[in-house]
């Protein structure tokens, strides 16, 4: 954090680059939709765009969970091994976040996304092409490098177009792609393997990505003023809600970059999302290969079409649990109770007997791990404001995601010294009891704008804004 101290030190003005900043001139009568009409468009254009194209990212992330059980050898790889290759995506994932961030915030997020697609597209196709360990890990390393700028560029996009009464949902359903992108591409990936060599599945899979490049150059939009199919009750709507969300924010330092990451609040999410995230990514990346037992060595398309049913009812758990959030603003509820749910899930799915009960366990294991990704990634915009959030995301997701290089790595390291999987997971368990504890306890609640239902926001009690008889 060193080298980024400087420019973190001095916050850019925002200028007219914000809706925030232009809310004055969309307060004109003509831009103000029909009373008790809430214009819609952007969830139509912005959301299913973005959504495609991370599910196209997590394809090409999660796809080596699919294909690492049936290597069969090529590599030689040990069950240590298989966890490095997953979670090794993970260190290169931390080094583009807080500049991708400052790009999307400064620049431009659709171009910066742009970039990083083409990038990550080429990088996942090349990956096939490997002829020994070290390259198979050197591959996965560069896909996390490029894929790794995506996730907070994007909610800095998404940052422009949903004000906070919304956000907890529309990140719920644009994060919707990640169990989406499994229910639909392990059965894909299964009958890949099936009729080609894991080569060839990892190969093809990075073509997808570079065609939807051009689908998110000509569809998406920085903003609301930028966009043309947008109306102007519409954009003047988000401008005036986004404008009063930026109003009623604590300052954080004077508006700067390491102010505001220094917030305590701050510090505690990177604790929640790493301990949660270590339990994810170890639950996730292995979860094929726990199928693949349970039907006794099925075939690829077996153990691909079993693997989606998991996440399939993690989309739905997902999708309800944000709108539940959004609905009466209880954030640390709906990050840290299904993780709680997880937790038990987790442990049963080791000690009990028949491929039934086990196969429930892990539907309810994956709900539950999923489940908060919309409310946790609302807050931080609720903490911060426009110009200095995209450095918080940053290193939340940055720091959070190396998470994802412990959880496989501890499950597949463990499963080999103790020739079992229960010491493994009882471990991913003990993670995500530090991520509920540091949820329930390191973030307290705080006042919420006026209106908005949401009375449990975490706002730090040195920067809450102080009431008007106080």
């Amino acid at each position: 954090m060193n080298d980024a101290s400087g420019p973190m030190n001095d916050a850019p003005r925002t200028g007219g680059d914000h809706p925030a900043a232009t809310a004055p001139a969309a307060t004109a009568p003509a831009a103000t939709a029909p009373a008790g009409v809430v214009p819609a468009k952007r969830w139509v254009y912005v959301i299913p765009v973005a959504a495609i194209m991370y599910m196209l990212a997590y394809l090409d992330r999660n796809n080596v969970s699919v294909v690492l059980p049936y290597m069969h050898g090529d590599l030689d790889l040990s069950n240590a091994d298989k966890g490095l290759a997953g979670g090794i995506f993970f260190l290169g994932y931390v080094f583009l976040q807080i500049p991708a961030a400052v790009l999307a915030q400064r620049w431009s997020a659709r171009k910066t996304v742009l970039i990083l697609m083409v990038a990550w597209g080429l990088s996942a196709a090349l990956s096939g092409l490997v002829q020994s360990r070290t390259q198979f890990y050197a591959a996965r390393f560069v896909l996390g490098f490029f894929e790794g700028g995506v996730w907070p560029a994007v909610l800095i996009l998404l940052a422009s177009w949903f004000p906070l009464r919304e956000r907890a949902r529309a990140n719920a359903l644009w994060m919707a792609c990640l169990p989406l992108s499994s229910v639909l591409m392990a059965p894909l990936s299964g009958w890949m393997l099936d009729h080609t060599s894991w080569r060839w599945v990892l190969v093809l899979q990075g073509v997808p990505p570079l065609l939807w490049a051009a689908v998110w150059w000509f569809a998406v939009a920085d903003r609301p003023a930028e966009a043309r199919w947008i109306s102007r009750a519409e954009a003047g709507h988000l401008a005036r809600e986004i404008a009063a969300d930026e109003a009623a924010k604590p300052a954080a330092g004077g508006g700067s970059y390491l102010a505001a990451v220094r917030q305590r609040s701050v510090l505690v999410l990177i604790g929640v999302y790493f301990f949660w995230i270590t339990g994810f990514y170890g639950f996730s990346l292995w979860l094929p290969a726990v199928i693949k037992e349970l039907t006794h060595d099925g075939s690829a398309t077996e153990v691909g079409l079993l693997t989606a049913v998991p996440f399939t009812v993690a989309l739905v758990v997902m999708i309800a649990n944000a709108a539940w959030s959004d609905r009466t603003g209880r954030r640390r509820q709906a990050v840290a109770v299904p993780l709680v749910v997880g937790i038990v899930a987790l442990l049963l799915g080791q000690v009990v007997d028949g491929a039934l009960p086990r196969m429930l366990l892990l539907c309810l294991t994956a709900a539950a791990v999923y489940a908060p990704y919309g409310p946790f990634w609302a807050i931080p915009g609720q903490l911060l404001r426009f110009e200095v959030v995209a450095v918080a995301m940053g290193l939340i997701n940055a720091l959070g995601n190396l998470g994802g290089f412990a959880g496989p790595y501890l499950v597949g390291w463990l499963t080999d010294a103790t020739g079992s999987s229960l010491t493994g997971f009882a471990v991913l368990a003990g993670f995500l009891a530090v991520a509920v504890v540091l949820a329930a306890l390191g973030l307290r609640p705080g006042p919420a704008r006026p209106g908005d239902g949401s009375p449990d926001i975490p706002v730090p009690a040195a920067n809450a804004v102080p009431s008007k008889g106080s």
